[in-house]
């Protein structure tokens, strides 16, 4: 399935970018190629490895202590319900409850680790190495269903850009993930079982087979393939509309032509007018905190700054724990620390194509303009639905692209035009769901998994299902702001 997803975004941001004139370095699309190929080992994949490696190292320690075994035990009537296949007493349940808890307490990249071992674990009990079992698939819903008790970016995006009450957000930020969580769960459940999900054997485990007909009385690996009408007729297809935007690079004023007739003109200007008025917004906000940096000081620390610093103090209490109850038990906590954090880096290492190639992807999607061409194919469906225009990016982005997100996000809340129900509505909708792509491509790139069987299914429906209870719970407790 993600050989699809891949492809359609990268095919589609690529021929959009051609069409709108973008290709060129200086105009976004290969230059954010570039950019995202190093940013993507030096601002994500090394950073994460310190992080992976510390964490690595004191859940290691929290194993041989026994402490990790106790913590899966006290909530094992929950965790065995949702994963019948996995023993209560194995190290996975543990590595679980420890993810899952620092996803709930919204402690962003320090979950990673405790995913990744996680899996690793899972990947143990999996008879088909290669095919996600049972239990890899609810775990990953869980996490992209993205259940938070406090949604403390959301909330500090708001109060950066200078959104009175930003904590009016964590009520129905709670309810939507919360929602979106026990629907992956069900999903998981009814998807499991259908055939086409079923789990493979290894050697059968591509997610493009051969058809039936085509292999029949002859070695798989030896027939060759022969695509569908409709996969040629959607390469055929593709290879035009690149080709059109070939022929625009080469003679520009067709290009001009053709965006004015089609209207598309309009759309590219009122995005380029919306995000330099979003730029002077933001500007001005920065002058002004400035300003007030030193009342604010006086005043005392907000509501907010509260409930980041009881989210910091779970990380300290995590580590105080973990290395007291060891001790307590003769535990060599430094050198079991030493062993733990020796595999992190084998750990990136695994992860970082995966990393590169998906993060690629989403770039070439994002800068080529096609958020901007897909908002105007589903402006009909919008209109019916009784969804606002400006919120769609943020629907579409979220699933794709953290920092993507992030800056739509930012956008609403700094654009003078946004009303205040757009601004909260958009915040609830930011922390109801997960990059679910993100997860999907760390987690099962770092055990090797080929087939993610119902994931990506699971993950769409729970970024669905908190999406629709965002904007719904908005409307009703924001329209009016």
């Amino acid at each position: 399935m993600l050989n699809y997803v891949w492809s359609f975004l990268l095919l589609t941001g690529l021929i959009v970018g051609a069409i709108f004139g973008r290709l060129g370095v200086e105009a976004g699309v290969v230059d954010s190629i570039f950019t995202i190929c190093k940013d993507a080992v030096m601002k994500v994949a090394l950073p994460l490895a310190g992080m992976i490696m510390l964490w690595l190292g004191v859940l290691r320690v929290m194993e041989k202590s026994g402490l990790l075994n106790k913590v899966a035990r006290a909530l094992s009537p929950l965790m065995r319900l949702l994963f019948p296949g996995v023993p209560a007493d194995h190290p996975a349940m543990g590595a679980m409850v420890m993810n899952i808890a620092a996803n709930t307490l919204g402690l962003g990249n320090a979950a990673t680790p405790f995913g990744l071992k996680a899996m690793e674990h899972l990947q143990t009990l999996n008879p088909n190495k290669q095919s996600a079992s049972n239990a890899m698939c609810m775990f990953l819903a869980l996490n992209t269903a993205g259940f938070m008790l406090i949604p403390m970016s959301a909330i500090n995006f708001l109060s950066a850009g200078g959104v009175k009450n930003p904590y009016q957000i964590i009520t129905p930020t709670l309810c939507s993930t919360l929602c979106a969580t026990i629907c992956a769960i069900i999903a998981v459940k009814l998807l499991e079982k259908l055939p086409i999900f079923r789990q493979l054997p290894d050697e059968n485990c591509a997610d493009i087979l051969p058809s039936p007909e085509s292999n029949s009385g002859q070695d798989p690996a030896t027939t060759p393939f022969r695509a569908s009408i409709l996969r040629r007729s959607l390469i055929a297809v593709a290879a035009l509309a690149f080709a059109l935007g070939g022929w625009f690079e080469l003679f520009p004023k067709h290009r001009e032509s053709f965006l004015s007739a089609t209207g598309l003109q309009s759309v590219i200007d009122h995005a380029a007018k919306k995000k330099s008025e979003t730029d002077q917004r933001s500007a001005e906000l920065q002058s002004a905190k400035k300003a007030t940096s030193n009342e604010a000081t006086a005043e005392g620390p907000s509501w907010p700054q509260y409930m980041r610093r009881v989210s910091t103090l779970a990380i300290p209490l995590v580590l105080v724990v973990a290395v007291l109850f060891a001790l307590a038990k003769g535990v060599p906590v430094y050198e079991e620390a030493v062993e733990g954090a020796k595999d992190g880096f084998a750990v990136v290492t695994r992860i970082m194509p995966f990393l590169v190639v998906m993060l690629t992807a989403l770039a070439v999607f994002k800068e080529s303009g096609a958020m901007l061409l897909l908002g105007q194919l589903l402006d009909p469906l919008l209109r019916l639905i009784h969804l606002p225009a400006e919120l769609l990016p943020m629907a579409i982005m979220r699933p794709l692209s953290g920092s993507g997100s992030q800056g739509i996000l930012n956008e609403i809340i700094l654009n003078p035009s946004s009303t205040g129900f757009l601004k909260y509505t958009a915040a609830v909708m930011y922390g109801s769901t997960e990059t679910t792509f993100y997860v999907l491509a760390v987690y099962f790139g770092s055990v090797g998994v080929r087939r993610i069987r119902h994931a990506l299914a699971v993950g769409i429906i729970a970024d669905d299902v908190g999406m629709t209870c965002a904007e719904t719970l908005g409307r009703l407790l924001f329209d009016h702001a």
